[in-house]
């Protein structure tokens, strides 16, 4: 008999009964909802601040990347922190309520930096016309100064 065989599957019928199947009254999910909130918060309060918002990027990638590492982990040591085992060898737990607010965190900085260099660049290329226009007024001042002056020396 195969492993399929002796422990087949369970079959998830869609992503709201999977949520609505979770117990979220443990506190370490509670605990894991404010890491969430705290990091969006976080993420849209510093947008302004390249040098940390790239730091923050960086971490959260990390922590997707190990991702699967955290969950052997937790399917390992889950009665210390939780009434039920969540931590699926496929990671589909961890993805949903994990890995998926971290990268939409990850997007929504990817959008405001996206946003900002686009105006960054829209009020660039206004600058850049304001000085052409400058120049170009500049120039004609001193082609009528220098035809004026020439027209009274051939006077």
């Amino acid at each position: 008999m195969s492993e399929d065989q002796v422990n087949p599957p369970s079959p998830i019928d869609g992503i709201l009964p999977f949520l609505q199947s979770i117990e979220w009254r443990d506190p370490w999910l509670a605990l894991l909802l404010t890491f969430h909130i705290a990091v969006t918060l976080t993420a849209l309060m510093t947008r302004n601040h390249a040098n940390f918002q790239i730091m923050l990027f960086l971490a959260l990638l990390l922590l997707v990347y190990f991702s699967e590492s955290i969950n052997e982990v937790a399917a390992s040591n889950w009665m210390l922190f939780s009434r039920q085992q969540y931590f699926d060898s496929n990671g589909l737990f961890i993805s949903v309520v994990f890995s998926v607010p971290i990268l939409m965190n990850c997007m929504i900085m990817i959008a405001s930096w996206l946003y900002q260099s686009s105006q960054l660049m829209t009020s660039l290329k206004r600058a850049q016309l304001r000085q052409q226009a400058r120049n170009q007024e500049i120039g004609n001042e001193s082609i009528n100064t220098n035809g004026t002056a020439a027209r009274e020396k051939q006077e």
